[in-house]
């Protein structure tokens, strides 16, 4: 369960800091940075509850995950590089956050339902 919560909260971070530094200064739409880089914020919102091993929150997170992995496979293949490489990442990323997470809930019911059987 350690290397789950540890694989979440890594891809979680990096995630955030990637569409920061994407949309600001690697390779934005438009030169000096883009509005885009608000596309982040709807991370922030579970942030708090996957660094704590919330099972409620890691289940809609992983849902969430999943709009940034479509946007890394569109932009992967619709862009050009270096924002296509960038895109590329996003997309590993995301799905290394939704696995991480749909699993780290399972093993967050299990070990709650044990806890509660003992």
């Amino acid at each position: 369960m350690r290397a789950l919560y540890l694989a979440a909260n890594a891809s979680a971070v990096l995630l955030i800091a990637l569409g920061i530094a994407w949309e600001l200064f690697l390779a934005p739409l438009r030169p000096g940075g883009s509005w885009l880089v608000l596309k982040v914020l709807p991370l922030l919102l579970p942030l708090r509850g996957i660094l704590r091993a919330n099972r409620y929150t890691c289940q809609w997170a992983s849902m969430l995950s999943l709009a940034y992995f479509v946007e890394g496979v569109v932009r992967t293949f619709s862009d050009t590089a270096p924002s296509r490489y960038l895109a590329a990442i996003e997309s590993v990323l995301a799905m290394i956050l939704f696995v991480s997470l749909i699993f780290l809930a399972r093993e967050l019911g299990r070990h709650r339902q044990a806890g509660a059987i003992e």
